[in-house]
């Protein structure tokens, strides 16, 4: 059960802005279910701009462009050999949203 993606608790810091008031924090209890929270959130904020817009589609690019709008996003992944949650920085969320969602393209899960 417990790979590098699945079985490790995830939690993703996020400022939306340089205020302190903006911070907020997901949890999830996988590496991919946090990715596929990410993804989600960002799918929700282009539903809100395209109300009216049946299918939405997106490159990694807008993705990124999208968590680069963030003041400061992070992510706090638990380690079970150490006991303890290890932090990860922007763009290692990038790569691991990168890998998700290539494995999801290619009908794994």
């Amino acid at each position: 059960m417990a790979n590098n993606q699945n079985g490790r608790h995830t939690i993703i810091l996020l400022q939306n802005s340089q205020s302190r008031a903006t911070r907020t924090f997901m949890d999830y209890d996988s590496i991919g279910q946090a990715m596929d929270g990410i993804c989600g959130l960002y799918e929700r904020k282009l539903k809100e701009i395209n109300p009216s817009l049946r299918n939405l589609s997106y490159d990694i690019a807008d993705l990124y462009n999208f968590m680069d709008g963030f003041a400061d996003m992070s992510a706090l992944v638990y380690e079970h050999s150490m006991n303890a949650y290890l932090p990860y920085d922007r763009q290692w969320i990038k790569q691991k949203a990168f890998n998700h969602l290539k494995r999801l393209a290619n009908g794994g899960r």
